[in-house]
């Protein structure tokens, strides 16, 4: 799907996106141990309706008292404020951050590894591309707010479900580097050994975006990222590709000064380098949202399940917006008056033409990087 809109200031730039496609082993799960009061077993609820009522959902997890997450980088869109806010609403429910820093494929091996096991994942944060490789893995749930959030950006059941998203960049060390313009300038010698990406782009969806990325900015389209993989294979030609895993760590030490990775995260990582700048180039943008999605094998069913009510609520959809990211109900919020409007004003702006894959798309990339990239930047 191709966005062509005009730029009409932060927060509508903000909105446009929200529109738009895109562990130890320990014992046996508990998962039947919740109930709801109406019969219907918390693995199966598929909306609070199943458990009764809100107040009956925040039973059914207090009474699990705990909660799995994974891939969950505290300095990833405010995730920390998030998990902080949880767990102060509700301390009956203990959570336990898992692997903070793996990539979604991961996420679903860590849930296959531990199947059945009271360490498995509750929960799962994904790119586009791993869950729709993946919907075998997830169970259905409609969440209070589902009608507010785009059609564009959820599974029709709610397998899988859009929550934040941005725009593709670059960020980079202006101490040590010019600000690119073009996606070209990176093949400059200045920038020897110093592009990285936020890992694998056959696993981890930032990586899988910078390729998409590549592939608009040197003239393709999502139908083939073909350019994508070439402009990378040639920046790893030469010398200029950093193979190393991004973190907030590796940029506030130097280690990845120039970085392929979403405007929001970029954006983040001033605060540990007050010389870091972010760049969305001109020309036509890349777009896309992250998934929250219940393991179907959750140990914790109805915590899992109030951890999705508690993201699509007023308050996280914000909490994303302080973050730097673009809520899912972003449109629905702003005209009922409870999106927080001087965050959203402070977004920044928005390429004046945004490309996000369609479902069709990100399976024909992901198809062509598993069998092309390896043998591209080796």
């Amino acid at each position: 799907m191709t966005i062509v809109s005009p730029r009409r200031g932060r927060m509508a730039a903000g909105i446009a996106l929200a529109a738009i496609a895109a562990v130890t082993l320990a014992g046996c799960s508990g998962a039947a141990e919740a109930t709801p009061e109406g019969g219907t077993d918390a693995a199966t609820a598929t909306s609070v309706a199943d458990f009764g009522t809100f107040a009956d959902l925040e039973a059914a997890a207090k009474a699990e008292g705990k909660l799995n997450v994974i891939a969950l980088p505290r300095d990833w869109a405010n995730y920390g404020e998030i998990l902080d806010l949880f767990a102060e609403r509700y301390p009956e429910i203990s959570i336990e951050e898992q692997s903070p820093d793996i990539s979604s494929a991961e996420e679903i091996q860590a849930a296959e590894t531990n199947k059945g096991l009271d360490t498995a994942p509750d929960v799962f944060d994904l790119g586009l591309t791993v869950a729709l490789q993946n919907t075998e893995s997830f169970a259905p749930y409609k969440v209070e707010t589902w009608d507010d959030i785009p059609d564009a950006l959820k599974e029709a059941t709610g397998l899988y479900v859009g929550d934040y998203g941005g725009y593709m960049s670059v960020g980079f060390d202006s101490s040590r580097f010019d600000a690119p313009t073009t996606l070209d300038d990176l093949l400059g010698d200045q920038y020897r050994g110093a592009v990285a990406i936020n890992g694998d782009p056959t696993q981890a969806g930032a990586a899988f975006a910078a390729v998409g990325l590549a592939t608009v900015q040197s003239g393709g389209t999502l139908d083939d990222f073909q350019p994508g993989i070439d402009f990378f294979s040639e920046l790893n030609a030469a010398g200029n590709m950093l193979k190393l895993d991004v973190t907030s760590a590796t940029v506030a030490t130097g280690e990845t000064p120039v970085v392929f990775d979403w405007d929001y995260l970029n954006a983040s990582h001033t605060e540990s380098n007050p010389n870091w700048e972010v760049v969305v180039f001109p020309g036509t943008g890349y777009a896309g949202y992250y998934n929250q999605a219940i393991n179907i094998d959750a140990p914790h069913p109805a915590a899992a399940r109030l951890w999705q009510e508690f993201l699509y609520s007023d308050e996280v959809q914000n909490l994303w917006l302080k973050g730097g990211a673009r809520p899912a109900r972003m449109d629905a919020m702003l005209e009922a008056g409870t999106l927080d409007e001087a965050l959203a004003a402070a977004l920044p702006a928005s390429p004046e033409e945004t490309v996000v894959p369609t479902e069709a798309q990100s399976t024909a990339a992901g198809t062509l990087l598993g069998a092309g990239w390896a043998a591209a930047v080796q």
